[in-house]
């Protein structure tokens, strides 16, 4: 259903960063618990180079934001930790780097955090961006979107069957028990990426496309989200089935500034205002990333957003 729906709210975890560790992360997962977020995400990061010149697609500088003399703990690890110390809120990442891991060990990962959370378990995947780390782990950086469709296909076969086989380029293994299967009836799996090759892999294997724009106005992704529908009904899928979902920068300020429709900043009443566009153009799912580098400010700002923000978008 496109622009009556219900857009759940997630907030990204601080899992990098001077602040990081095991009690600012539970403090972080339980307050937007009580809060009433519904999911909060972990990125994504095995090696931080001391020199980047891949342009970071993230930021409007194209700087990578974590400096590489700061934490920046394991992904999945921390959703694991987490599982244990919430109840309700789901757990997600944002986004898994597929390439630079075997799809039999980050499938036996997910699957594992989703029996330990009970169901709460979302994996978004993506092929990474980075030039450096892919050439830290010796993976061939051009080679990242095939190899990311094989995983996607060879996970189904592990998801999905007893006695797993599965014949690929790059990866293969037969005759293999895989289990747990998930915990829940089906393990929700949400694509990264802005491009058309996202869009079509999402279309292609996804429950949603889960891209993260420095800029874009939601008409602009709501238009976008067409090529996500075509490559599911190419593919014989049901494109009801692929969720509009994303993931965005947010940055709250104490009066009202001049407002740009492909950024969400502003006060209390223009964020309301803002967000409400995103729930009318068919987003059943933001993940903000609040753009404050202190841990206080940002878990001040995430409760203000909570008391004063999230009750209009829940009903509207």
């Amino acid at each position: 259903m496109i622009g009556g729906q219900r857009m759940e709210i997630g907030v990204f975890l601080p899992v990098s960063g001077r602040a990081a560790g095991p009690e600012v992360l539970t403090q972080a997962a339980q307050t937007a618990e009580r809060l009433g977020y519904d999911a909060v995400w972990s990125a994504d990061r095995v090696v931080t180079p001391w020199r980047i010149d891949t342009p970071y697609p993230y930021a409007s500088d194209n700087v990578f934001i974590v400096p590489p003399d700061r934490p920046f703990f394991d992904s999945m690890a921390c959703l694991s930790f987490l599982a244990a110390r919430t109840e309700r809120v789901r757990l997600g990442i944002s986004v898994l780097v597929l390439p630079y891991r075997h799809p039999l060990y980050w499938a036996r990962l997910a699957t594992t955090i989703d029996h330990l959370s009970r169901g709460r378990f979302v994996m978004g995947v993506g092929i990474g961006w980075m030039r450096e780390e892919f050439a830290a782990l010796g993976v061939r950086y051009e080679d990242r979107g095939r190899l990311t469709d094989e995983q996607l296909e060879a996970v189904q076969v592990l998801l999905r069957e007893e006695h797993c086989t599965y014949q690929g380029e790059h990866y293969r293994f037969r005759d293999v028990s895989f289990l747990p299967k998930a915990f829940q009836e089906h393990l929700p799996i949400w694509v990264g990426g802005e491009g058309r090759p996202a869009r079509r892999r999402a279309g292609r294997f996804g429950d949603a496309w889960f891209p993260y724009f420095v800029e874009i106005t939601p008409g602009e992704l709501r238009d976008a989200y067409q090529d996500v529908r075509a490559a599911a009904n190419d593919a014989g899928r049901d494109a009801d089935a692929v969720a509009l979902t994303c993931c965005a920068a947010i940055e709250m300020t104490g009066a009202d500034v001049a407002q740009d429709p492909r950024r969400l900043r502003g006060s209390v009443a223009q964020l309301r205002e803002a967000l409400d566009a995103y729930r009318r153009a068919g987003v059943a799912h933001l993940a903000l990333q609040f753009m404050v580098p202190r841990w206080p400010e940002r878990l001040a700002q995430m409760e203000t957003f909570a008391e004063e923000v999230l009750p209009q978008l829940r009903s509207g």
